[in-house]
């Protein structure tokens, strides 16, 4: 390979990945994620608060009916994010400065063209979008406010997302835990004087949601801009430009890691309208159950993450003998992470859900979903991280498969034989860990088996 850079001692907030123990490193990396995931909720919480406490009902579902198009656009952006974080942590892994370079100038650019695009579709198409997914008409204009903003936004968001992704790549979480903490202040400020004083609604809680992504997306750019090491990103706009080989590489595992987010959706939705058939007091259970699960999935997301980078680094090192102990630590850690909390918030399941409603029957129709889901939600833990190890290794489009096989297929099938044959709520939920389980079963078997091919393909 050329290019090759001695492997230099670590800088303050970089991980030495492929020397020396990892279970403390992999916790180092995986914490801040954690607590950067649980911010982001709570902050987004505070949104749905404010417009919900001062504005009403309405504002609310304004709001909440961008949800899908929302999660559709952040779906695809960790997606690009991903292959960014491989193909940084890969380079740095075998300490290719030249290499790790040429990705982030390329990532910056992909980043720069895709918030044009996203831009321009997201004002031209916001209200015809809202339209088609059956936004009720009294509250069209302010989703469609909303929305358009929102979609303003869009290039502060990509370019802290691939920033951020960038940082990971070479095991720094922490920083981007910062600017989040620092933005979130700020958007929760904003938040109030915008709805409160101001009277700005739910246009203020848009714009405060940009404003305050424009901050941390500044503090990224900021921190590649002044990085001293193979990271540094040159923002002259003659350096500015794409790599084919290095975006082809980002996009070969990125556009099958965003896709995956973006069809796993699919089969929640299939979920939600079994849901559904129970009626409004089962919906209200399970949509306050799920947000509780939201915190559980997080943490563990984060050693998905954890999986992806430390993967990538040693597989770039060649370091053979350390795939097999990533995984295996990543496995354990997430196994005991799930565990821990899918048990707590299985607990004290009745105490948080009373947070969400005062109705007895809805808490204990909640209840029902965090007995199944919440106590084994490490198998989930087991799948997203040996989805991330094959990621690691290149295997992004095989991942991708073998993940809707096993959760969405399986999951449709399910709804419409077992579910329909016997139609009950934990009939229903069961098929969550019986999917996560079998897919992160064959994910580790995959992953085992190719690792040796994909040394080969890599040149070894």
């Amino acid at each position: 390979m050329s290019h090759i850079i001695q492997h230099h001692a670590p800088r303050k907030y970089e991980i030495d990945m492929v020397h020396g123990p990892l279970l403390g490193k992999i916790l180092l990396f995986s914490v801040p994620l954690m607590l950067s995931g649980i911010l982001q909720l709570l902050f987004n919480a505070a949104d749905i608060i404010v417009v919900g406490r001062f504005e009403g009902p309405s504002s609310i579902a304004a709001v909440g009916s961008t949800t899908a198009l929302v999660n559709l656009l952040v779906s695809f952006l960790m997606g690009i994010s991903v292959g960014v974080n491989v193909q940084v942590s890969h380079f740095f892994g075998a300490g290719d400065e030249e290499n790790c370079r040429k990705t982030v100038q390329t990532s910056i650019a992909i980043a720069l063209a895709a918030s044009a695009i996203l831009m321009a579709a997201g004002l031209f198409f916001s209200t015809p979008l809202l339209k088609l997914m059956g936004t009720p008409d009294d509250i069209l204009p302010l989703s469609s406010v909303y929305l358009r903003i929102f979609f303003l936004g869009s290039p502060v968001m990509t370019l802290y997302n691939l920033g951020s992704a960038v940082l990971r790549g070479v095991g720094d979480t922490r920083r981007p835990l910062y600017y989040l903490t620092a933005a979130g202040v700020i958007n929760v400020c904003l938040n109030l004087c915008f709805v409160i004083v101001l009277g700005l609604g739910v246009a203020g809680v848009a714009l405060a949601t940009v404003l305050s992504q424009a901050v941390s997306c500044f503090l990224v750019i900021r921190c590649l801009v002044k990085y001293d090491g193979p990271i540094r990103f040159d923002p002259s706009p003659s350096a500015i430009r794409i790599d084919r080989g290095r975006a082809a590489a980002i996009f070969r595992i990125g556009i099958p890691a965003g896709l995956q987010s973006t069809l796993f959706s699919l089969s929640n939705v299939i979920i939600q309208s079994s849901v559904n058939s129970f009626g409004s007091i089962v919906m209200a259970g399970n949509a306050a159950a799920q947000n509780i699960e939201g915190f559980v999935y997080i943490s563990m997301n984060a050693l998905m993450q954890a999986s992806v980078t430390f993967t990538s680094a040693n597989f770039g090192a060649r370091a053979k003998e350390r795939l097999n102990r990533v995984l295996f630590t990543c496995l354990g850690v997430v196994t005991t992470v799930g565990l821990l909390l899918g048990r707590t918030a299985e607990f004290f399941g009745e105490a948080l859900l009373s947070i969400y409603t005062s109705d007895p029957a809805t808490i204990g129709y909640g209840m029902v979903r965090l007995t199944v889901t919440c106590a084994n939600y490490f198998l989930c833990g087991l799948m997203d991280t040996s989805t991330g190890a094959l990621r690691g290794i290149g295997y992004s489009v095989l991942s991708m498969i073998i993940t809707l096989a096993g959760s969405c297929i399986l999951r449709i099938v399910w709804v419409m034989t077992v579910f329909r044959a016997s139609p009950s709520q934990w009939i229903l939920y069961v098929s969550y860990p019986i999917s996560w389980a079998l897919t992160a079963a064959v994910e580790i078997i995959v992953f085992l088996s190719l690792k040796e091919r994909a040394f080969r393909k890599l040149g070894d």
